[in-house]
This record gives structure tokens, sequence and C-alpha cells, in this order.
């Protein structure tokens, strides 16, 4: 099979049968680390609502964990009377279908952007959700390019060039790399984003991308599996570990620039949490908990640093025609 069709496999089994998170799961996101980052997600929304006229509006997460991030940005938003209408959470696993209820009674789910109302404008926001979709892998042969397939080899698997020549897939711009280069390639992921344009351009609002990548095209392998906060071969235990791929904010711009949704510059997480304030957020809360003080610089310079979060995870806004340019973005636009 193909790294899409088994990244698909193997990640639908293991979202549906696990919270992947925190100390006793596999890996940890942003929202898990600290308040402070869904918090500056809800000061975002908030601003560009205000500025935007205070319509009323719903809250939209893609693959919202266990709704943490959503729980911290709501109650940010609250502060400044920004209250959605309604909480609709884009969630297929049932096992985190179930913890996003403890924290958010109130939402609904649905199982795919489609089914999201169409009543009122859309905030949307995607963190670490672009990354676990399936992408497809290319391989620069000797004669041109192949599709990176699975092969089972004496019960192992292991990737090898498939039989037929796939030029064509290949950005121009990387057709010509040497032998053994691996391009890679995210349809899902464009397809997503391209619906979520659609609403956004026919309902008014914005979205949030927020996730580890690059501004493509480029080539490399970036598929990884995570199990107990380790690296680990990720053909070797499918469905039992965590497969992520760097995410081509590229490909999500252009997948929104051809419905004619506005697109942000790029991003680091780190540049985007300090303009939106997260350090005069960090104050305050070490002035009301200072026993908490060397504990919560610790969980913002985990966010912020280059060394950690801060320079890999990237940000991206797409917003609505006619809707004010969102905070937190400087430069020109993707």
């Amino acid at each position: 099979m193909s790294v899409a069709d088994y990244m698909a496999a193997a990640n639908g089994h293991y979202y549906a049968t696990r919270d992947p998170l925190g100390t006793q799961g596999d890996f940890t996101t942003a929202p898990e680390i600290s308040q402070m980052f869904g918090e500056m997600v809800g000061v975002w929304i908030a601003d560009l609502w205000s500025r935007a006229g205070s319509p009323a509006f719903r809250y939209v997460e893609l693959g919202p964990g266990r709704g943490t991030l959503a729980d911290d940005a709501l109650r940010a938003m609250a502060r400044f009377g920004c209250v959605p209408v309604g909480i609709d959470l884009v969630e297929t696993s049932p096992t985190l279908r179930a913890a996003q209820h403890i924290r958010l009674p109130a939402a609904e789910h649905h199982d795919e952007v489609d089914a999201l109302p169409d009543d009122a404008p859309l905030f949307v926001v995607a963190n670490e959700f672009f990354d676990a979709l399936p992408i497809h892998q290319y391989v620069r042969v000797a004669d041109g390019w192949r599709e990176r397939m699975i092969e089972r080899r004496d019960s192992i698997l292991a990737p090898v060039a498939g039989g037929i020549q796939v030029d064509d897939a290949i950005p121009a711009a990387l057709r010509s790399q040497p032998e053994g280069t691996i391009v890679e390639t995210m349809p899902v992921a464009a397809a997503i984003m391209q619906r979520c344009a659609f609403r956004l351009a026919r309902q008014g609002g914005a979205m949030l991308a927020i996730d580890y990548g690059y501004a493509g095209p480029a080539a490399g392998d970036t598929l990884q599996a995570m199990k107990a906060h380790q690296f680990t071969d990720p053909f070797a235990d499918p469905g039992e570990v965590d497969l992520t791929a760097h995410v081509d904010f590229t490909t999500l711009a252009a997948a929104a620039h051809d419905v004619g949704v506005s697109v942000s510059a790029l991003a680091t997480q780190g540049e985007w949490l300090q303009r939106l304030g997260i350090d005069a957020r960090l104050r305050s809360l070490s002035v009301a908990a200072p026993n908490r003080a060397e504990e919560l610089k610790g969980q913002r310079d985990r966010l912020v640093e280059a060394i950690a979060m801060g320079s890999l995870f990237k940000v991206m806004a797409f917003t609505a025609p006619g809707w004010p340019a969102p905070a937190g973005f400087t430069g020109d636009a993707a």
C-alpha cells in the first residue's frame, strides 16, 4: 500500500482506541503544556471578532484533543464579551470525544468539516491537526520518480519504490533532485483546508492553523512516529504509535487562495505568541501565584523559545473576504 494509505489506516486505529496525550500517553501538545497557549488563541479571536464588528459566530476546532485549548480560549474570550453561539468540534475518536465532552458539555461533535452548521461566521482553530493527516511520499530513482509504497518482508514492514513513474506528481521546482531524494505531498490536508476556506468565504470568519512545518516546496522525509514521548520506527508497530509529518504551509495557503480567502504571512509560534502578549500574561499569572513563577516561566519558554517549540512550530491565519487583518503577523502574505 502507499504511505498515505498506511498512515490513514494506522492513525485511524491509533486515535480511535486511546487518549494519546500527556505524561501517560505518547506526546504532549502546546495546550497541555500551559493555559497561556489557549488563552493567546482566545485573545486572538476576541481581537479579530471585535474589529469585525462583534458578529454572532461559532467556535470550531479541528482535532481538539481533550478540549483543553478550547476551554482556555473560550474562557479568555469571555473576558471580552466574545461568546460564541455554538461550539463545534470536528472529531472522530470516541475516546477523545468523551474527554472533550467533560470539558465542553455544550459542544456539538461532527465527523467532518462539511457537517458544520452554516448559520453564522466561523472561527476555526486547527492546532496540530494537519500533521496527522496522510501524506504521499515519492522517491527519486535512476529513471525518474516513483511513489513510495509499504511492503511486508519476512513479517517486517519497509518502504520501497513503486513500479509506476509519477514525475507529474512532483512540483516542477523539485523534479531535478538527485537519486534517493524524497518529496512529500499532502492532498488530504489541502482538500480539508479548501473546505474550510469555502466555509469562510461563504459564511465569514477566520481560521488559525498551528503546526510544525515549513514553507514549501521542499524535499525531505518528515514522516515520524512517537511512542511514550520517544521517536520510534514508523513501520514497526502500526496502529500503536502516533504517525505525523511536517506540514507544508504553502500548500495550505494555495488551497485557501483558490477560493478567495486571505492568507497571512507565516509566523513562528514563538513570534506569534509574543506579539499576542504571552509575556504580559506570564507576569500576571506569576504575580497571582508567586510560588509557581518558575514553573510558569518554564512553560512559556517551552512554547516560545527557538530551542523548544518556538521555531519549529508555525502559525498561519486565513480570513474571509472583507474581514480585518489578523493580529500577530507581519510582512507580506503567503
